[in-house]
């Protein structure tokens, strides 16, 4: 894990760009994934990746004709960033907490749905072609608006495949053993918030399935900055500390939690361990 000062730098950085003073609309998907790798890369040149993801764009632009379909547009997205640039699925390895640092992605040329979504999602801002994300349980795709064509599905994780509600159902079955039916809802956009989230849910869980505490306490902090803050994420992370024995920011979380869920079905349980920390702390000091 990074040093307290640098992880906390890139903490505020990450807090900064998602705070609730900006438009969701308005939030840097890519410049907030890579404060995010940032705590695990303190030195992390930032501008350096941005810029690597304007000049795919620019590469991108050079070759659009005028007035080009949707069609022509994905076409040529996936030719710069699947054939040309190497990009593709890490269905080898697909939970190496790599895959979900953006700059990882683009220098070993693997990712997950949702980090080679965030690169599709960048160029593609960059050039003029506008792509939401949608939440599909499991896989994350794009999704562009078209006027001729109507709405269209992409998939980055299998090298910008255009997909249709039966692909959809195929993945959902692969995933979830066929006991989840594909729902209008799955395939509604998010917003830029929820596609951090995502990515970050994605490092908690494998970090505390690894049982890497510390790590998956990072993950939990930047979950916090994103508002509106959890009052479940709150507790999570109360109770992390208190396994790593930070004993205040676990009554700290326990206290905030408490105040925003009064009336939780487990406040008691809460209460008596805050209790006892408290009263642990009275010793200690």
């Amino acid at each position: 894990m990074a040093e307290a000062d640098p992880y906390r730098s890139a903490l505020r950085g990450f807090a900064v760009l998602v705070e609730q003073a900006h438009e969701d609309a308005s939030i840097d998907v890519a410049a907030a994934a890579l404060a995010i790798a940032r705590t695990e890369y303190p030195s992390l040149d930032v501008p350096h990746y941005l810029g690597r993801l304007d000049a795919l764009a620019r590469r991108v632009r050079g070759r659009m004709r005028s007035n080009p379909t949707a069609r022509e547009v994905i076409a040529l997205l996936n030719r710069v960033l699947f054939d040309e640039d190497g990009l593709r699925g890490n269905h080898d390895d697909y939970y190496d907490p790599r895959n979900s640092f953006l700059n990882d992605v683009l220098d070993r040329k693997l990712g997950i749905p949702i980090t080679l979504s965030v690169v599709y999602m960048d160029v593609a801002r960059r050039v003029g072609f506008p792509i939401a994300g949608t939440g599909m349980p499991g896989h994350f795709l794009l999704k562009h608006y078209d006027v001729m064509a109507g709405e269209i599905l992409i998939d980055p994780f299998n090298r910008g495949r255009i997909v249709g509600n039966k692909e959809c159902q195929q993945r959902l079955n692969e995933i979830y053993s066929g006991e989840i039916e594909l729902r209008p809802e799955f395939l509604q956009p998010v917003t830029h918030r929820e596609i951090l989230a995502r990515m970050l849910n994605n490092l908690r869980q494998i970090y505390f399935t690894q049982r890497n505490f510390p790590k998956g306490l990072v993950i939990l902090d930047l979950l916090l900055a994103i508002p509106p803050r959890s009052p479940e994420l709150l507790r999570e992370r109360g109770l992390v500390r208190l396994n790593l024995e930070q004993f205040l920011g676990a009554a700290q979380d326990f206290g905030s939690y408490l105040q925003l869920q009064p009336e939780a079905p487990d406040a008691d349980d809460v209460r008596e361990t805050l209790d006892m920390l408290r009263q642990l702390l009275a010793r200690l000091n």
